[in-house]
């Protein structure tokens, strides 16, 4: 009860930091339009141009369940706080159209409860994932008004899952939960391009999803950990910071 009254708070926490993260960003726009001085003015005829980026995120699990030899199954799953940091690489392909990479890594946890067992030790699984994220991002922008510059993101992405445990011979009989080391998702967000005087700032947003069961069901076809599943994926908001 302690461990779910303080993931509880974490996650209060982060929803009140993406509170402040958008009214930043609505702020740095107030500001940016009221500059006389179009900045940075030649900026969007570069055809290759690079940067890096810094966020927060918080990754959860959509999870599917199916009828299995495991009665009144109830898995739930408590994400908490998690970091992102990357490199940009930005191709232009037309004055409104950019194809970005954005290799990064991105780190999180999430913690998921096997409601329908009784002890702790058997209920609860705390998963820490650090993951190598390379996305590769289609970035439609409106013409640019004065020293802002409205997008949309679009794209998929590969994921390469550092904490998988997915070779370990061991599962959850063991304590061992385990997941797929590689892993595909889409992207989709908004965001807004801001010219400040010597550099360029990218506050978004984007939702991420996953494409394929990330979860490696254990040994026993009939475990009460993992029989009830039939897909669990990753479904996860980012904001993000970018600097270009």
């Amino acid at each position: 009860m302690e461990l779910q009254q303080f993931i509880l708070q974490v996650n209060n926490m982060i929803k009140k930091v993406l509170v402040l993260g958008f009214f930043l960003m609505i702020s740095a726009v107030f500001y940016a339009q009221k500059e006389r001085v179009e900045n940075l003015p030649t900026f969007d005829e570069r055809k290759l141009h690079y940067g890096f980026y810094l966020g927060l995120n918080q990754n959860d699990f959509k999870l599917n369940l199916r009828n299995s030899t495991i009665q009144n199954a109830d898995i739930t799953v408590a994400p908490t706080a998690g970091f992102n940091v990357g490199l940009i690489a930005d191709f232009r392909l037309h004055k409104n159209l950019n194809l970005r990479l954005e290799p990064g890594l991105v780190s999180n946890s999430k913690n998921i409860y096997f409601n329908h067992l009784a002890t702790k030790q058997d209920s609860v699984r705390e998963i820490g994932s650090t993951y190598l994220h390379v996305p590769v991002i289609f970035k439609f922008s409106t013409d640019r008004y004065k020293n802002i510059r409205p997008y949309l993101l679009g794209g998929v992405s590969y994921n390469y899952n550092f904490s998988s445990n997915e070779a370990n011979q061991d599962d959850n009989s063991s304590g061992q939960f385990r997941m797929k080391t590689h892993n595909f998702m889409y992207e989709v967000g908004m965001g807004i391009d801001i010219y400040l005087y010597y550099f360029k700032f990218s506050p978004s947003i984007r939702g991420i999803f996953a494409f394929n069961n990330e979860i490696k069901y254990d040994n026993d076809s009939d475990s009460q950990w993992t029989a009830p599943i039939n897909f669990m994926g990753t479904r996860g908001v980012f904001l993000t910071f970018a600097f270009e």
